[in-house]
């Protein structure tokens, strides 16, 4: 016979879904948080049991937002339908802050990049190369996904990246990728592109501002560095 309370049998005014409705999610822990993505825990435990596994386990949600489905199903009482709903509950996270970013953002230097692109992009497994279009003031009239896979002159054609700018009349623009395996230091195939970019903006009479390369926990700027 198992003694283990659920949530449902627990006092109202400790029930996590119970206390959001009441007060906000903003009170409650990040176990509480994930645990009403959860629903149901386990034999062994209540959601907020097996939230607190997972999350100490994967070291916090970064480390959630890094495991595969396959990864999140191996831990007891995670099937596909709970490691959907976790994929889906971080994955919404991140394009909402894309679009906070997006809406309400104005480039003032690399860091104002990286506070809005560093959490979205730090932890991807694939390398993705985005850009950011911006008007006379440096506000930002796109974020855009143009590619995923290794960063290559052949991937990363210019034509593209020019081709919206002049349908957003941007005066101005910001290269960002990531680098998976950590380091933001740049490659010689980085450096190329970059320079490249460099020539096709200066013939359409728009400004290449930065690259920006993410890393996991800090970023490189080819504008600080004096290379562009």
């Amino acid at each position: 016979m198992s003694y283990v309370r659920k949530i449902p049998d627990w006092p109202e005014d400790e029930r996590p879904r119970e206390r959001l409705l009441r007060a906000g999610a903003e009170v409650l822990s990040d176990a509480e948080l994930l645990a009403i993505i959860l629903r149901v825990g386990g034999r062994e435990g209540s959601a907020i049991d097996l939230a607190r596994h997972l999350l100490s386990e994967a070291g916090g949600f970064r480390g959630l937002e890094r495991l595969s489905t396959a990864e999140l199903t191996a831990f007891p009482n995670v099937g596909p339908a709970k490691a959907a709903q976790i994929k889906a509950a971080l994955e919404i996270g991140k394009r909402f802050r894309l679009e906070r970013g997006e809406d309400s953002l104005r480039v003032h230097n690399s860091a104002d990049v990286y506070q809005v692109l560093g959490p979205v992009m730090r932890d991807l497994q694939r390398e993705e190369f985005r850009v950011l279009y911006l008007s006379q003031r440096n506000d930002v009239l796109a974020n855009k996904a143009i590619f995923e896979g290794s960063l290559t002159e052949s991937v990363a054609s210019p034509r593209e990246v020019l081709r919206e700018a002049l349908r957003l009349a941007a005066a101005a623009l910001i290269l960002i990728h990531n680098h998976p395996s950590g380091d933001p230091t740049p490659s010689p195939q980085d450096r190329a592109v970059t320079e490249r970019m460099k020539r096709a903006c200066e013939a359409m009479d728009i400004s290449l501002l930065d690259h920006v390369i993410i890393g996991r926990d800090d970023y490189f700027s080819f504008a600080d560095y004096g290379l562009l």
